[in-house]
């Protein structure tokens, strides 16, 4: 009898631990979840714990499972992983929010315009503004400082333009940064008119303004660094690549994420000046859970826009011009071989075809004998044909597929229709090297990763033009473009273990949308809203 009631006891002690649940921190569950897993490629539901994923499946099978305090019932809603942006300027958003909003302005008088109400509004002592495009406006050529020179003849004026790659000053600026016709800087132009200076600095002689700027203080670096947060996590990001930073925006940037401060991950390129890789490359790779500095950005040239990219025959809308490289070829294949010997990836910024075989070149000399390098070309804009097999040995292509779109109105203007075969080539690019990474430039482009996915698929604009799409052999399927945001970007990070995917293990990045972009008609993608985001299984932003 008492051997009985032993057994039934202990049968009840079964089935009472069999029945009880494991407690996480987190349940997502009635979800349509994009994993991109190949192993698992759909589920409806996932469980969140310490900050990464610990189950992922079905509802009713995680129900039974896992027991949790929160739970997020996503209501049919897609779900993917958290997006990253291979290639921004993340810090650049965040000062772009303190300076003149240029974006959008379609004449040179709509720019003046909007500079007089900023400075009436936040006076300054030094006026900054970015955004303007010539390639816009009416009249598509370069602006002259006259006008800035009658509204401001006192106060230094510097505009940006959208792609970064010159400036439009006034004579104050010109002044105090010691500029006249006769300086001379190698890699870029001062641009002269009618033997006198037109206030328009393309490329390297830019420095000479950056030199005599105002700098940055820490109040301002923090301010800048939460701004852009708030604006990136709304659209989904939870990993930034930024593409070009110096030693006191990556440290602070690892400050304001060890207090909490700064919650979105960033994956930061360093600048490439003497004293950042002096102090960097001996320290070898930094990552933390949120931060990691492993790569060097450098410029080969300029923007196709500006006119700075430097092709192997001359521009077809400026005879006799090639553009310039910013860093001299030999000073790429020096820096290849230095970082070769470190385990620091080499992400270069290259448009034109003649800047991207130079350093395709140097990257094939500079790896010989190594290998899982990873190293990348950022933009690989426009390659000539017999060049696409050198991303077949390891070299990733990083590219921003909104910067296609925006250039489609002119670019053959530069190019000529034999250039453009090999432009904007993101399919060829991936057959070629098997995976690419997907971003957007922002500020130079708009921050949405949605754009990016149009651009990257329809291969229109948000107008639905061209009607046939632009150039669509090179066109990504909705599956690659997600990849291209999320699995492959974080892959070229070297962080495929840790992020990139709704996986077992892996950080839980994830984001909730109220629109469902892998099924919904390619031209209403632009329009979708995210829900939530969450980094680390903790919600960041939500609507």
């Amino acid at each position: 009898m008492k051997i009985k009631n032993i057994l039934v006891l202990t049968l009840a002690l079964v089935a009472i631990s069999c029945t009880k649940k494991e407690k996480v921190d987190l349940l997502v569950i009635n979800a349509k979840v994009y994993t991109v897993d190949q192993d698992q490629e759909s589920a409806t539901a996932f469980a969140v714990h310490q900050g990464r994923f610990v189950a992922v499946g079905e509802s009713e099978d995680l129900l039974s499972q896992y027991t949790s305090k929160e739970v997020v019932d996503a209501q049919g809603k897609a779900v993917t992983p958290g997006l990253i942006d291979a290639h921004c300027h993340f810090y650049g958003l965040g000062q772009n929010q303190q300076v003149v909003d240029l974006v959008g302005t379609q004449s040179y008088e709509e720019v003046l315009e909007r500079v007089v109400a900023f400075n009436d509004e936040k006076p300054s002592t030094f006026i900054r503004g970015r955004g303007w495009d010539q390639n816009d406006w009416e009249v598509k050529k370069y602006p002259n400082k006259a006008a800035l020179d009658t509204l401001f003849p006192n106060t230094p004026v510097a505009l940006e333009r959208v792609d970064g790659h010159a400036y439009l000053v006034n004579q104050a600026a010109l002044d105090l940064a010691g500029i006249t016709v006769n300086t001379k800087v190698a890699g870029g132009s001062i641009e002269i008119e009618n033997g006198t200076l037109m206030g328009i600095l393309v490329d390297n002689p830019m420095g000479l303004v950056d030199a005599v700027m105002p700098k940055p203080t820490n109040l301002d670096i923090v301010t800048a660094l939460k701004d852009a947060q708030e604006i990136a996590v709304s659209y989904g990001l939870t990993t930034v690549n930024d593409a070009g930073l110096n030693r006191q925006v990556i440290e602070a940037i690892d400050s304001l994420q060890q207090t909490g401060d700064l919650k979105i991950r960033v994956y930061a390129m360093v600048s490439n000046s003497e004293a950042n890789l002096e102090y960097f490359l001996p320290k070898g790779i930094i990552e933390t859970e949120r931060l990691r500095v492993s790569s060097v950005k450098v410029y080969a040239d300029g923007a196709l826009g500006s006119r700075g990219a430097t092709l192997r025959s001359e521009y077809s809308d400026r005879p006799g011009h090639f553009g310039a490289m910013v860093t001299p070829v030999e000073d790429i294949q020096a820096l290849a071989h230095r970082l070769a010997a470190t385990d620091y990836q080499m992400n270069t910024h290259a448009i034109g075809d003649s800047a991207n075989i130079a350093v395709l070149r140097a990257y094939k000399a500079a790896l010989v004998g190594t290998s899982d390098k990873r190293w990348k070309v950022e933009h690989a804009q426009i390659i000539s044909p017999e060049d696409f097999d050198y991303f077949s040995t390891g070299i990733i292509p990083s590219v921003q597929p909104t910067h296609a779109t925006s250039d489609m109105y002119w670019a053959e203007e530069r190019l000529g229709a034999e250039r453009m075969k090999g432009a904007y080539a993101f399919k060829t690019l991936l057959d070629k090297a098997g995976s690419i990474a997907l971003g957007t430039d922002f500020p130079v482009e708009q921050v949405s990763p949605f754009l990016t996915f149009l651009a990257a698929t329809a291969r229109q604009d948000t107008q639905a033009y061209p009607a046939e799409g632009f150039q669509m052999q090179d066109a990504l399927s909705r599956e690659e473009t997600l990849k291209g945001m999320t699995l492959w970007a974080a892959y070229s990070n070297f962080q495929e273990e840790e992020r990139g995917s709704i996986s077992v293990g892996k950080m839980a990045d994830f984001v909730i949308y109220n629109q469902d972009m892998m099924t919904i008609p390619l031209q209403e993608v632009p329009g979708v809203q995210v829900h939530k985001t969450f980094i680390g299984g903790e919600l960041v932003y939500q609507e």
